[in-house]
């Protein structure tokens, strides 16, 4: 243990091993835990990130990946402890929940293999993409009426009179429980709250007991009338239904409390991830209007609210076997509380991670759900509730503000949110008071993890320069004058190019100078086949002009360390070519450049080129005799030279030839801005399993699907961009099974490696991938 120490209990050594001042002092249980614990642990995740509390009798975890490991293993580390008391109840109370025939068994959260995998896939079906799609409808007229009810009172409760009454009429319909005896079940909920994770006194755990009793009987009452008639749409309607085909798997004793534990799970933690969200955009007022002025970010939105401040701070898991976390030694039969909501502010994956940003490309990887096996089946249904709710919101109350309050929490290690969320407004400006149309509005809902499509940020055209015949340069700044996201030569952005209905994707080349952190500058040729991109860009780009542009991304990073550099450029695949030029040359690099075009007033930047790189530019003009011969330009591709290329399809394919013969085929590198890929041919595919080694699943992807699309329709997340194999965003590792590649993003020994592949157009060359999702 680091720091200063005290003589405190420890489970490794009889005598007690050393814990530092700061572990000995922690408590879950006080407001700076409660109000953040994301910034209440922040010092351990920096300083002591595996600590011993004697507080808790707990190890407590504060890093992403170790936290994100022990949820990938769940054999290691079994989650059987998850709905354990966090307090040991006495022994008055423990005689009133046997009044009551209390008998809380496994659920899906706390039991572990084999038993809880077959019953994962038995049960799942519900809470796939395809069958959530039906619930959408529903989830908006709730909030719709909700908001109905209060948008004309100038000041409301939001948790009390929507966040949480929204939630659980949604719980209780989706899980099939009749509806008029949902007035207990906010009592209840708390109680089981307080019971399992908080730390009530003996008089309180008296009291708690009779309300977690009562809930018990309740869920059980529930469950005998389901099963009287088991055939409505209800989740548990079906896990009934289930029972009837697999009884050896969906057993009694499991469908009694998981009722009782998926009302709590169904409401709760969403209720409070919505207060949380609200609250949290409130108080960063731009970001709200961000919202309000461009309600595509919403999806986004909501992944870095749950990422920043989510409703599941901490989950418990205990140690079966003598290991190790963050390179401190964990005996067999530890307990672990790992704290989700200080890794997901952990700089160490999220760059400035204390920044909250709804355009933050890695939102995503947020670990609020829990990870693998064990990762929340119902994410989805919580998250098209949250995206429901702020597109609402900031629609129909865009003005709405914060009230002045305190903000309370109920005292627990892993679930947080505000008991109340005061806001006001003046209904004279409610926009659908002076346009009803306000209230036709609908925008569409993201099931899953949003594509990176939404993520997007408005620039500013402030300069458009010619730089050859049918090139332009266009600067793009921020309209508010902030610093934009650093970049390194070979990077791109992505633009939305607005064709008729349709939002077209293309991606441009930065060539600007890399330590000008105000803007972003692209070089773009009037394609004469445009597709609709660079005309659209040409049409569009004047002063002034708004564009909607993501990234920057790089898949063609410049080696430092390579010993030579040549830089092959076609056309306007100079752009990133000139940007690797700036860079070789500001380290002082070995390199040249191979500069080809059909004639010189064709040819952009080519002043700036001879300008700045003199004798190492070579240029190729077929109008005045010099045409580019490879072979000869690339005769000596010695170990240890390194070569750059983006150009013509036919410039590449004749450079990738010739790479066969050099002393190492992975020197080239080139970068793609088209694809080939077309639509999948059922009659020429073959289908192939992929098993999940985190998940624990084995899915089959069929002729006619691809994996990213087999993956999303099972629950499982990955990010995805532009779907043609041309941005790298739906990359996954793959731990076995040779890949049938299909992309541009890869290089040749990238692709002989087998070890990563592109989702949405890779495929199988086999019957079989083992991916680590």
């Amino acid at each position: 243990m680091t720091g200063e120490s005290v003589a405190q209990g420890c489970p490794v050594t009889p005598q007690g091993c050393p814990v530092s001042d700061r572990a000995a002092a922690f408590t879950p249980f006080g407001d700076e835990y409660q109000h953040d614990p994301g910034a209440a642990l922040a010092w351990a995740r920096e300083q002591e990130p595996v600590f011993y509390s004697p507080e808790l009798g707990y190890w407590v975890v504060t890093r992403y990946e170790d936290v994100k490991a022990i949820f990938r293993d769940n054999i290691t580390f079994s989650p059987s402890i998850a709905l354990e008391k966090i307090t040991p109840t006495i022994t008055e109370a423990d005689e009133v929940l046997r009044s009551y025939g209390y008998a809380m068994n496994r659920t899906l959260v706390n039991e572990d293999e084999p038993e809880h995998m077959p019953r994962r896939r038995v049960l799942m079906e519900p809470f796939t993409a395809p069958a959530l799609v039906e619930r959408e409808d529903m989830v908006r007229r709730m909030a719709r009426e909700a908001v109905d009810a209060f948008v004309d009172d100038g000041e409301v409760d939001l948790v009390t009179e929507m966040l949480y009454q929204v939630p659980l009429t949604v719980a209780m319909r989706f899980l099939g429980v009749p509806e008029e005896d949902i007035g207990p079940l906010k009592e209840y909920s708390v109680a089981h709250t307080v019971n399992t994770w908080g730390r009530p006194n003996p008089e309180e755990q008296v009291r708690v007991a009779h309300a977690v009793g009562n809930f018990w009987r309740y869920a059980g009452h529930v469950l005998d009338k389901i099963r009287q008639d088991p055939s409505g749409p209800g989740w548990m309607q079906y896990s009934v239904r289930k029972q009837a085909e697999h009884p050896d798997v969906v057993t009694d004793s499991y469908l009694h409390s998981i009722m009782m534990a998926g009302i709590v799970a169904a409401h709760e933690t969403t209720a409070h991830a919505a207060a949380n969200a609200v609250k949290l955009l409130l108080e960063r007022r731009e970001r709200w209007e961000e919202l309000c002025a461009r309600p595509a970010l919403i999806p986004n939105a909501v992944e870095e609210c749950l990422r920043y401040s989510g409703s599941v701070a901490a989950w418990r898991r205990v140690a079966t076997t003598d290991t190790e976390v963050g390179g401190v030694s964990i005996a067999e039969g530890s307990k672990l509380l790992i704290v989700q909501a200080t890794a997901n502010r952990d700089p160490r994956h999220f760059e400035d991670a204390e920044r909250f940003d709804p355009r933050r490309e890695s939102a995503g990887e947020h670990l609020t759900f829990g990870y693998g096996a064990h990762q929340c089946m119902g994410k989805n249904l919580a998250r098209m509730e949250l995206q429901i709710f702020l597109q609402e919101l900031t629609t129909r109350l865009p003005h709405l503000e914060l009230v002045e309050q305190d903000f309370q929490y109920v005292p627990n290690t892993s679930f947080r949110g505000p008991e109340h969320l005061r806001v006001r407004w003046d209904p004279a400006r409610n926009p659908e008071r002076h346009d009803p149309r306000v209230l036709e509005v609908r925008h569409p809902v993201t099931i899953g993890e949003p594509s990176k499509h939404a993520i997007s940020r408005a620039m500013t055209v402030t300069r458009v320069e010619r730089v050859a015949e049918r090139v332009v340069r266009i600067r793009l700044e921020e309209p508010d004058g902030k610093p934009l996201p650093a970049w390194t030569s070979g990077a791109h952005i992505d633009v939305d190019c607005l064709d008729g209905d349709e939002v077209l994707t293309r991606q441009f080349s930065l060539c600007g100078p890399p330590d000008d952190h105000h803007a972003y500058e692209i070089g773009v040729l009037l394609e004469t086949d445009s597709r609709g991109g660079s005309r659209w860009v040409h049409e569009n780009a004047v002063e002034g002009a708004t564009f909607h542009v993501r990234g920057p991304r790089n898949h063609f990073r410049l080696d430092a360390d390579a010993e030579r550099l040549v830089l092959v450029a076609g056309g306007i695949g100079i752009t990133p070519v000139l940007a690797h030029a700036d860079r070789a040359k500001s380290m002082g690099l070995d390199y040249e450049i191979h500069y080809a075009g059909r004639a010189a007033e064709h040819m952009a930047f080519l002043d700036r080129l001879r300008r700045d790189h003199g004798d190492r530019l070579h240029t190729y003009v077929p109008t005045e005799g010099h045409r580019m011969d490879l072979a000869r330009v690339l005769a000596d591709v010695s170990a240890g030279t390194q070569v750059y290329a983006c150009g013509p399809d036919r410039m590449v394919q004749a450079l990738e030839e010739l790479a066969e013969s050099w002393p190492d085929p992975g020197a080239l590198h080139v970068e793609h801005f088209s694809s080939a890929l077309g639509a999948l041919d059922p009659g020429v595919e073959h289908a192939f399993d992929v098993v999940l080694s985190d998940s624990g699943l084995t899915l089959r992807v069929p002729p006619d699907k691809t994996v990213l699309q087999t993956l999303r329709e099972h629950n499982i997340d990955i990010q995805s961009d532009c779907e043609e194999g041309l941005c790298g965003s739906c990359e996954a590792p793959v731990l076995a099974g040779d890949v049938d590649h299909r992309d541009v993003v890869l290089g040749r020994g990238d692709r002989a490696a087998h070890s990563r592949m592109m989702t949405c157009c890779s495929r199988a060359c086999g019957d079989r991938l083992v991916l680590q999702l």
